[in-house]
């Protein structure tokens, strides 16, 4: 039987969003369990001493980056408009997707995000666009953010951020199986198999 395969993304990521579009079927295709965790980037680089993206921080790389983007998007059939902000804030939706990270509809919220983000230049940061993206796929907007805000749940976001920064993460998006570490968008399949191994 495979072994289930950990996403780790933040909403914020570029090559989180090319990796969030294709993760699902490629585990559904394997057999693979697929769980989603999505946890903040923001104090991992903090941690590294950098108070911005990398790719903000370094022209170059940057500018690599934004051109990649057009390609692979324009490869996997995604919608792109390159961000007024970047990054943007993902805690509001990310503390969404992270108390409700087993409901079968959570894999849909984080695609919209996505593409809310990284296709339709929406700020994702706002409370009001996560309503909508709610409300766009016909799910009670206001009991789940509510659930998502519950004492019960509000902490699991942080707990993920906490477990990222123990385990040694240092980018997104990230697939784990047990302990065994694939990183960046382009090591999906590889990890995909690396699940299938007995």
């Amino acid at each position: 039987m495979a072994r289930p395969l950990e996403f780790w993304f933040d909403f914020a990521s570029t090559y989180s969003y090319i990796a969030v579009m294709r993760i699902e079927r490629l585990c559904a295709a394997a057999g693979v369990p697929l769980v989603w965790k999505p946890f903040l980037l923001g104090p991992i680089f903090a941690l590294q001493g950098w108070n911005d993206s990398h790719f903000n921080l370094n022209e170059r790389r940057g500018n690599y980056m934004w051109r990649d983007l057009e390609r692979l998007t324009a490869k996997f059939g995604l919608p792109w408009q390159r961000p007024s902000k970047f990054p943007r804030l993902s805690t509001a939706p990310a503390r969404v997707a992270a108390a409700h990270s087993e409901e079968v509809w959570c894999g849909d919220f984080i695609r919209a995000v996505f593409v809310a983000n990284f296709g339709e230049d929406r700020d994702i940061a706002d409370p009001a666009v996560v309503h909508d993206i709610l409300r766009a796929l016909a799910l009670p907007a206001d009991e789940i953010v509510a659930r998502a805000e519950s004492a019960e749940r509000r902490g699991q976001l942080r707990a993920n951020t906490d477990w990222a920064i123990r385990f040694g993460l240092f980018g997104a998006p990230n697939c784990l199986i047990r302990e065994e570490l694939f990183w960046g968008e382009e090591t999906l399949e590889d990890a995909v198999a690396w699940a299938q191994r007995d």
